[in-house]
């Protein structure tokens, strides 16, 4: 410890008097440091904002005694850490560029300084904005940002674990309050441990219980135990468990038995201590109420929460919503109906008559009042009329399900986005689906445009009716590239339920859609009696739960053009009577266990002529893969989250001929790409990210002589883009973004002369560019952080339609943000 601190730590007049001096010093340090050196500039800036911020506070006696109302040991060791990081500070400029390891390290304290100041001081800030009423909890989260892309060196993250955190709340919630306070009062009740919310679907169960685990009380008893899972149909008790687990970034994808995954969770559970847990388990189906039993320990403060279609009366405690009254239905009505627009000279009666044929379910009046948004009053009275005509869409579920094909109704003048609607009922319930997927789907079914357009106007057109919910990852420009790899949609169990029924309405042998679910091996009667005659289908979905042993029955489905395998066990054999769908162009495969499934007999795909576009996500591959790379009209494969190992390097022949896109990632063991690939001669899009063990590319990738865009973004480890990429003439777009151990590029980079957008924010190794780069005459935009826009910013002037993006997370503006909400 530094002597003069020493002195400092006497008596709390001393203390005070060392924090102030101590926090004066390192605002200066920083000041300093910041206009010295530039290598750690954006963390240096937003530490001398978190200081700047909280100035006011050091300055201010009365506000000083209330932050150092603590024990004084802390105290003592606060401003010790703050003398310390003084002296972080004044290193930034010794560090030296080409030490990217160390670079890592001293970023890491760099955050680790800025992220004490913020926690120390966060009462005080907190009181500052006390109308916000947003907990601690939300406030540390916001350190967690900062160290995502540095934790991608040292710790590589499963990519397929979700995170049982609480989901955010819609943007509009009428008539829960109420039903807010009541199921509180249930749910603390001392002598209940498990309560269930149960009402038909569409009735606000979710965001009830959701409204429950942000509500400030619960938050102050449960803190950051609150988990929250989603429960599909085919759930199982292991991979419930497993999924808590990974919550915790604990591996346990190799629990053998649901008794030993209940155990191990239990303890677990019992080595938290004294605190309070709350387990909610959303969307419980009848199938899965022994969950709920197996579920419940004897651990003093434990809870769990259900929301289900059904009663578990067996359980005791449980809280029935009922439907919104008049007053409420009304408003959440108009919400959707009207936004912010006037009614349009919709008369009042007319709109009371629609909300009372809503009947107050709250998924019904969003999703009807957002069909008829817009819409001129000849269409309000003409949807009534037909509702009028026959019974009460509300008298039960399934009548619900009658009720909201009005929506999809209202799509009739756009056949394909009503087609769009019906396939998301291919992909299981519960899960997210990726819009790349989609995008695959479209292309070759209904005729669209490569680059994504038309898929994000028609995800964008079905987000606005309320019938699916979009949601967009990253906000950077990759829209620059029709890259969606990142953005995925969700839907409400009850319209995925709509989307199957209306593609259910036709006898089996004649359904263009053909969805079949196979739970523990029992193969439905009709596929097993099925004639000889062929099947109409040209979608057909195949989903199989864990326990599927891969033993199938012959399917004569000569028509099928697209084909979704949904997996969840950890071995799966492809179905033998694939080979024979001669016009087969889109195979979308998908393990959505907690472990990548091990497929087998791919080579079954070799013979399938018209094959264009492959997704295989989370899967293990094997040295059959050889039989992808050899398909003649291939023009996209995707390989998401699979464990690759050495099936790509055994690689010997890779033809594919016709190949356009070639997409890899989230593959982290894929160490290299083998030179075979660089024989893609058609080649415009390659994109591999987030392979953090990637640590090079091949010495000829200049030979892809067509390529336009290349995103090799998050690798983690590749030192270096190999020289030859100059000969990539047609290039366009180049993405680096946060490779961190990239420390120089291409002496010859400036030869690329028809690119147009750069981005390589994260680069955090690179201190330099080549002088060639000013011959880049068609470069437009570089999207870059602070650090190297300043390396940009000596060809400004060069380049004259140069606009140089900086890309900065500004972590008290976003604590400003979360807060005021």
């Amino acid at each position: 410890m530094p002597a003069g601190v020493q002195q400092m730590m006497i008596a709390p007049n001393a203390n005070e008097a060392a924090l102030r001096t101590v926090m004066v010093e390192l605002l200066n340090t920083v000041v300093f440091e910041t206009k010295r050196t530039a290598k750690f500039r954006t963390l240096l800036k937003r530490i001398q904002r978190t200081l700047k911020n909280i100035e006011p506070i050091f300055y201010g006696y009365e506000r000083l005694r209330k932050v150092l109302y603590r024990p004084e040991s802390e105290t003592k060791m606060f401003i010790y850490y703050v003398a310390n990081g003084k002296e972080v500070v004044l290193e930034c400029s010794e560090i030296k560029c080409w030490n990217v390891y160390k670079k890592f390290l001293h970023a890491n304290k760099l955050i680790g300084l800025d992220n004490m100041l913020l926690r120390f001081f966060q009462s005080e800030l907190q009181d500052n904005l006390s109308s916000s009423r947003r907990s601690l909890f939300e406030i540390y989260a916001l350190g967690d940002k900062l160290d995502q892309v540095l934790a991608a060196v040292t710790k590589q993250t499963d990519g397929f674990s979700e995170s049982c955190s609480v989901p955010g709340l819609p943007d509009v919630i009428i008539g829960l309050d109420f039903h807010l306070q009541e199921l509180k009062r249930m749910v603390l009740k001392d002598d209940t441990q498990v309560v269930t919310v149960s009402a038909p679907g569409g009735c606000g169960k979710t965001t009830l219980v959701k409204m429950l685990c942000h509500d400030n009380e619960i938050k102050g008893i449960f803190g950051d135990n609150i988990f929250y899972v989603t429960v599909s149909r085919t759930t199982s008790l292991k991979t419930l468990i497993q999924k808590l687990f990974a919550h915790f970034h604990v591996n346990h994808c190799e629990l053998q038995t649901d008794e030993e995954a209940k155990n191990q969770l239990e303890n677990f559970m019992r080595q938290m201590g004294s605190k309070n847990i709350l387990l909610v388990l959303d969307d419980v189906w009848s199938e899965s109420e022994s969950l709920i039993e197996d579920l419940k320990f004897p651990i003093s403060g434990y809870k769990i929460l259900v929301t289900s279609r059904f009663l578990f009366s067996r359980f005791g405690s449980t809280y029935e919503l009922t439907l919104l009254n008049d007053q409420d239905a009304k408003t959440l009505f108009c919400s959707s109906a009207f936004h912010n627009m006037n009614s349009i000279n919709v008369p009042d009666d007319l709109v009371n008559k629609m909300v009372k044929y809503c009947k107050g379910f709250p998924l019904a009046l969003t999703v009807i009042g957002a069909s008829l948004c817009g819409q001129n009053v000849v269409k309000w009275r003409s949807t009534l009329k037909k509702w009028s005509e026959g019974q009460s869409i509300f008298h039960s579920s399934s009548r619900l399900l009658l009720s909201l094909q009005s929506s999809v109704d209202a799509l009739e003048d756009l056949p394909i986005l009503r087609d769009c609607f019906l396939d998301l009922g291919l992909f299981p319930e519960d899960e997210k689906i990726t819009a790349s997927a989609l995008m695959d789907m479209w292309v070759e079914s209904y005729n669209l445009d490569d680059e994504g357009m038309y898929t994000s106007e028609y995800l964008l057109e079905l987000s606005s009716r309320n019938l699916l919910n979009l949601v967009l990852t990253r906000k950077d420009g990759s829209e620059l590239e029709g890259y969606c790899n990142e953005h995925y949609v969700t839907q409400h169990d009850l319209l995925r339920d709509l989307a199957i029924h209306l593609s259910s309405q036709d006898p089996i042998a004649q359904r263009t859609r053909l969805l079949v679910e196979i739970y523990k091996n029992q193969i439905p009667t009709w596929w097993i009696q099925q004639k000889q005659e062929p099947m109409a289908a040209r979608l057909l979905s195949i989903a199989t739960d864990e326990s599927f042993s891969s033993i199938w029955y012959d399917l004569n489905t000569p028509n099928v053009e697209v084909l979704v395998l949904n997996i969840r066990s950890r071995k799966y054999k492809l179905p033998p009577f694939i080979k024979k769908m001669n016009k087969l162009k889109v195979l979308i495969i998908t393990s959505y266990g907690m472990c990548p499934c091990e497929l087998h007999e791919l080579q079954f795909v070799s013979s399938l002529s018209n094959l264009k576009r492959i997704r295989l996500e989370h899967l293990t591959l094997s040295h059959s893969i050889q039989s992808i790379l050899e398909l003649y009209e291939l023009k996209k494969l995707s390989v998401i989250m699979c464990e690759i190992g050495s099936a790509l390097a055994s690689c010997t022949n890779v033809t594919l001929p016709n190949l356009l896109e070639l997409e890899i990632d989230r593959c982290y063991d894929l160490t290299e790409i083998p030179s075979e690939f660089c024989s893609l001669d058609h080649l415009k899009k390659l994109s591999i990210t987030n392979c953090h063990e990637l640590h090079s590319l091949p010495k000829g990738l200049g030979s892809l002589s067509n390529l336009e865009i290349l995103r090799i973004h998050s690798c983690t480890r590749l030192v270096r883009l190999p020289d030859s990429i100059r000969f990539l003439g047609n290039l366009v777009f180049l993405d680096i973004s946060d490779c961190l151990s990239i420390n120089m590029l291409p002496y010859e980079l400036g030869k690329l002369n028809g690119l147009r957008v750069i981005k390589m924010s994260g680069c955090r190794g690179l201190e330099e560019l080549p002088d060639s780069v000013i011959d880049l005459c068609l470069l437009e935009d570089v999207i870059c952080d602070e650090e190297t826009s300043y390396l940009w910013s000596y060809y400004e002037d060069d380049l004259c339609d140069l606009k140089i993006n900086t890309v900065e997370d500004d972590r008290f503006a976003n604590f400003m943000k979360i807060v005021a909400r």
